[in-house]
């Protein structure tokens, strides 16, 4: 498949709350997640958006990820914007509150706990900025 024709076809999936999508990833707290147009999300990918998760257009989120809003181990609260054309590697954890910046890309196996800025590579537990793009 060329990469252009890829989203040819693209169309928001129909989610349940709680429950495994099409592509095997999962919402708790759906009504709370807006999901940009052409994104793509990897299988097994845990998403909890009780308190508001913006997945904005052309983001790509890998497969084991997992993306909080809220955080029962600290309590903490907040909306996570994952804003356009970012790209979240494999079996990253993005925490509550977080924005990770216009097409910035965290490496995998990344704990993201504070803002990532747009344009940069950042990745580490915790992600830090490795080099701006």
């Amino acid at each position: 498949m060329i990469e252009k024709d890829r989203f040819a076809e693209w169309k928001a999936p129909e989610l349940e709350d709680g429950k495994l999508s099409k592509w095997n990833w999962m919402v708790q707290g759906a009504e709370g997640l807006k999901l940009g147009f052409k994104t793509d999300i990897g299988a097994f990918t845990y998403i909890n958006a009780t308190y508001g998760v913006i997945i904005e257009d052309e983001v790509q989120i890998g497969s084991h990820c997992s993306i909080y809003s809220v955080s029962t181990i600290d309590g903490k609260k907040g909306k996570v914007q994952l804003k356009k054309n970012c790209k979240i590697g494999c079996h990253s954890t993005v925490m509550p509150g977080v924005i990770i910046g216009e097409n910035s890309i965290v490496g995998a196996h990344s704990m993201v706990t504070s803002d990532i800025p747009a344009n940069v590579i950042a990745f580490g537990v915790p992600a830090k900025v490795i080099r701006k793009l």
